[in-house]
């Protein structure tokens, strides 16, 4: 059975990456722009809260098991 060959108007099956944004100030440092790009940036803000909120449960838990550790464990 041979391959079918894809459609003459399909698009690239890999990932392309997005164009870069004009820069906005020319003498802006590596990491503001990466606070600005990655950060802060309205289409990846939904992302970063899931990390953030994420990483806050898992310190909370950590604290809680330290804290109150003993009274997890019966004697």
């Amino acid at each position: 059975m041979s391959r079918r060959a894809a459609p003459t108007n399909a698009a690239p099956a890999f990932f392309t990456a997005p164009p870069r944004r004009q820069i906005v100030d020319p003498n802006e440092s590596a990491l503001s722009r990466f606070i600005r790009e990655q950060i802060t940036a309205p289409e990846k803000l939904p992302g970063n809260i899931s990390i953030v909120t994420g990483m806050s449960v898992f310190a909370a838990g950590i604290f809680v098991a330290r804290t109150w550790g003993d009274m997890l464990v019966p004697a």
